[in-house]
């Protein structure tokens, strides 16, 4: 039964895509032959509109054909017109829908920073390139020690997408673990967190350097799969009886503004050791999320 649903809603899910990324394609293609820059600003709302339209409708047959449901406790008001640094966990692609259904137009719109290669996914790559998604080269430290050349590439991509999203109201999404968790993946790290990897500061540290003073709220996002890490698959067959969401707000202290993150060692301790403390209290609350859904 479970590959019956799975078949059933695919086409489903190609059509709403379908329906929503050719228009916003037209969209874009005259965004980029307009003149002027003014012009072409007063495109984007019209692609977000596609965008936030494509998720709503997935949101929605998440709910119609499947059991999943996402419970969300959110310690503060949002606001759409508001500046948002998003950090998550990630377990499974299926954090991305759930942060999508969670946040959609109650926020900024979310962008991601991919994977260079994502851009050659069939349609999706050009819509993410049409909204200004950030692709970066993702170099491992042996490739940068090689090449740092490539290191310098991957912080000018940063740069030039910060500049754009300081002129809109922005939500910038990073999962600051770097990869998917996985028990391998923990216990090869010796991570000092139960339920977490170790988390990669340079990204992060990179947006706020190329933000400024126009990034100072962080939405704390911590997700937990009470029944275990799924696949889409698992999503999309309906197996995934719980999803539960604990997103916290927080104000970027001073002392992480401003710095230069490679060139000066003691701020660098000094974002590290503010990451690990987010961290730290990341852990303490899936572990009290997973002792709630354990007592249900």
């Amino acid at each position: 039964m479970a590959w019956i649903r799975v078949a059933a809603i695919l086409p489903l899910i190609a059509a709403n895509t379908l329906l929503h990324a050719l228009p916003l394609l037209a969209v874009a293609l005259f965004k980029a032959l307009l003149p002027v820059e003014r012009w072409r600003r007063a495109c984007n709302p019209v692609l977000i509109g596609f965008a936030e339209g494509w998720i709503a409708v997935n949101s929605a047959m998440i709910d119609a054909f499947t059991r999943t449901r996402v419970g969300a406790v959110i310690d503060e008001d949002l606001r759409r017109d508001g500046d948002y640094l998003v950090l998550a966990n990630h377990q499974s692609w299926v954090d991305i829908l759930v942060l999508q259904k969670v946040f959609n137009r109650r926020i900024p719109f979310l962008r991601f920073f991919l994977k260079r290669q994502l851009f050659w996914v069939p349609v999706l790559g050009l819509c993410w390139w049409a909204l200004d998604f950030p692709f970066m080269g993702r170099y491992t430290r042996q490739q940068i020690a090689r090449r740092p050349e490539l290191g310098q590439r991957d912080m000018d991509t940063v740069r030039r997408a910060c500049a754009k999203f300081r002129q809109i109201p922005v939500s910038v999404m990073n999962f600051v673990e770097g990869t998917r968790f996985t028990d391998a993946k923990h216990d090869a790290q010796g991570s000092p967190y139960r339920h977490l990897l170790k988390p990669k500061s340079g990204g992060v540290a990179f947006v706020i350097e190329a933000m400024g003073d126009g990034l100072r709220t962080l939405l704390d996002v911590s997700i937990l799969y009470p029944a275990g890490r799924p696949s889409i698959i698992d999503l999309i067959a309906g197996r995934i009886p719980e999803i539960r969401v604990a997103v916290r707000q927080r104000t970027i202290p001073d002392a992480v503004i401003g710095g230069d993150y490679r060139n000066d060692p003691a701020y660098r301790e000094r974002f590290q050791a503010w990451m690990n403390t987010l961290w730290e209290d990341k852990d303490a609350q899936l572990e009290r999320m997973h002792g709630e859904a354990s007592a249900t």
